[in-house]
């Protein structure tokens, strides 16, 4: 079963991967294209920081970090201990897109940001970041609402 998350992780990171290709090939820094008229747009960024641009060059720590939360995800999806869909979802989603953030990290030095929501102001992200941030949700759903019952059944 756990191919089937680690299947989820290896699309986040090719569609990552994919999107941002195109955007690098096709697209010069700060241009941007409406995708859908006032909803979404691609505006090409290089982000060497982290969310809304917070610690500038300090790629090492985002290394660091990145392979941290790599290893600490992989250990809770092959861990027999903490199995539940919902909950390995969550992983699988947020290791996809620390690795499509850490492959851009290593290869670049930057993260390629792309996607610009038109109808309210909000920080340029990727789509590393989109399941990273689904990936959480989804995890503090399962332990609010969830944990205890499985707790309560072992």
């Amino acid at each position: 079963m756990q191919f089937l998350y680690l299947f989820i992780s290896l699309f986040v990171v090719l569609a990552d991967q994919g999107l941002k290709s195109y955007i690098v090939s096709h697209y010069s820094v700060s241009e941007v294209h409406q995708i859908i008229p006032g909803i979404l747009s691609f505006n090409y960024l290089q982000n060497d920081g982290a969310a809304w641009n917070i610690l500038t060059g300090q790629m090492w720590l985002f290394y660091g970090i990145s392979v941290i939360a790599i290893g600490v995800c992989l250990y809770f999806l092959f861990n027999k201990k903490y199995k539940n869909t919902l909950f390995d979802v969550g992983l699988a989603l947020v290791l996809g897109g620390i690795i499509g953030n850490f492959i851009d990290r290593l290869h670049l030095k930057y993260v390629v940001d792309m996607l610009r929501l038109d109808f309210i102001n909000f920080n340029i992200f990727n789509i590393a970041d989109t399941a990273i941030t689904i990936g959480v949700l989804i995890i503090f759903i399962y332990l609010i609402f969830f944990a205890d019952k499985d707790d309560q059944n072992a």
